[in-house]
């Protein structure tokens, strides 16, 4: 049997290769379970994985016939090129990989990006195939990505030439558009929302011309209620770059999941807002575990004042200012901090810099040993492999969807139309699932957290996200070391 067999072979490279990672020979006989009665799977990992589980992901791939498809980010296939497989292939298990939208001939690892996997589904060739997807508490976001459609100047100056008779008629609509999104733009960098009314008025003046080509025929096929158009504005040149986001990936790719098996690997633990989604797109599973390790239950210090003010105050620019500088002084290690506001985390970058120097950068992981990054969650969360463990992680707000994001206010009316409570259902659990990730490395370092947001104490909420963080120890004052 493919786990008995994977798990003995498993055992003897770690016996010659001893490993700090607890879970390689069960992680190794849940893959195998589960590539041979090809059902669906989701194993939890704790973050505390993070590149640990590619051996046992991999090696029972290594020892049977299996039609696979493993679906990965650029980052990972790079890793998995250059670092797995060859350490694989000097133990005496080479794997046979195929790359491509094509399907391999004979029993080749799959190896896909998210991009390349909707192709093939488009076109036929993953039927009967086991999907893999590795960091899995991602997908929607890499599927979203990957399903984004752009329109371009260019691709506007493409069809005026291809359709002159109704370049009139065209010029019209871009011109309105124009001054339509310019007139709601209110600073630099922002991404507008279109109107759904004016995409209907352009699609019934394309639907006639013919021929037409990409990206408009993509764009002819779209339902508007399952996409959002954002617009992204150029201000000296005066024109607009289109782009359509998917709001729900899981339900436009449904059925991708539901006629053939996959395996799901999470590295965030007992993640319940991803299995909300999963839920949500009606995708079932036949299994579920988790896997966990001591060090994820280490207590961290955490820093969270009383009567701190609300992010919509006029004094909280200068609370972030005044206690980022107390609680960066003196520390001899590194310190981040996080905060998805891009305008008042590049000035409270500029503000800190002037206080505290060149140790102090904005999204680098060039950093002196003493360094502070100021940077977003989503950058922190891709990135901190790459940094060195720091000591302090200063959370100045949490990380909530803005409702001045297009993809977000599209979710959110979605959500209310159906009568859902989209803060509870939506914007709160997406939050509290990133908290486990970020602060993950904390434990490793024995450093603190600190959380300047005032919400923490003033809002009901507040205490999910004291969950989110357990376990941890209070810290009353900050002391000198």
């Amino acid at each position: 049997m493919l786990e008995a067999h994977s798990h003995k072979k498993l055992k003897q490279i770690l016996q010659r290769n001893p490993s700090s990672w607890p879970n390689h020979l069960t992680l190794g006989r849940l893959v195998a379970r589960s590539i041979r009665r090809k059902d669906k799977t989701l194993i939890q990992l704790d973050p505390f994985s993070q590149n640990s589980w590619w051996l046992g992901l991999l090696f029972p791939l290594c020892l049977g016939k299996n039609k696979a498809v493993l679906v990965v980010s650029d980052q990972q296939r790079r890793r998995l090129l250059n670092f797995e497989i060859p350490r694989l292939s000097d133990e005496g298990f080479p794997l046979a990989c195929w790359e491509g939208v094509s399907p391999p001939l004979e029993d080749q690892l799959w190896i896909l990006s998210h991009y390349e996997l909707i192709e093939a589904f488009r076109c036929g060739f993953v039927k009967s195939r086991q999907l893999i997807f590795p960091e899995a508490d991602l997908l929607s976001r890499r599927f979203r990505e990957a399903m984004n459609l752009s329109i371009t100047h260019e691709d506007w100056e493409r069809l005026l030439r291809a359709h002159p008779q109704s370049q009139s008629d065209l010029l019209d609509i871009y011109e309105n558009l124009t001054q339509s999104l310019f007139a709601k733009s209110l600073r630099l960098g922002e991404k507008i929302q279109v109107e759904e009314s004016e995409l209907l008025e352009l699609k019934d003046l394309i639907q006639p011309l013919n021929p037409i080509f990409e990206p408009w025929t993509s764009f002819l096929k779209l339902k508007n209620y399952d996409w959002v158009a954002s617009a992204e504005l150029n201000h000296k040149c005066l024109n607009w770059n289109l782009t359509f986001h998917p709001l729900e990936p899981f339900n436009l790719l449904f059925d991708l999941f539901n006629y053939q098996p996959f395996l799901l690997i999470t590295c965030s633990g007992e993640n319940r807002f991803f299995q909300n989604e999963l839920s949500s797109a009606n995708i079932s599973l036949n299994v579920i575990a988790s896997l966990n390790q001591p060090s994820s239950q280490e207590p961290i210090s955490l820093f969270a004042p009383f009567r701190q003010p609300m992010p919509n105050t006029e004094i909280f620019k200068g609370h972030l200012l005044e206690q980022s500088r107390r609680l960066i002084l003196g520390r001899s290690g590194i310190t981040v901090l996080l905060l998805d506001d891009s305008q008042l985390r590049r000035q409270l970058t500029s503000e800190l810099a002037g206080e505290f120097g060149t140790r102090v950068v904005h999204e680098s992981t060039d950093l002196d040993s003493n360094g502070v990054v100021c940077c977003s969650w989503s950058w922190w969360l891709s990135h901190h492999p790459q940094v060195p463990l720091p000591e302090q992680l200063i959370i100045a707000l949490f990380p909530l969807g803005s409702l001045e994001s297009p993809l977000v206010a599209a979710r959110v009316a979605l959500m209310k139309r159906h009568g859902r409570d989209w803060f509870r259902d939506f914007l709160l659990p997406e939050a509290l699932s990133l908290f486990p990730s970020a602060v993950a490395p904390l434990r490793l370092n024995k450093g603190r957290v600190a959380i300047l947001d005032g919400r923490l104490r003033g809002r009901s909420w507040g205490p999910q996200i004291l969950r989110a963080l357990e376990p941890w120890t209070p810290l009353h004052r900050l002391l000198p070391d």
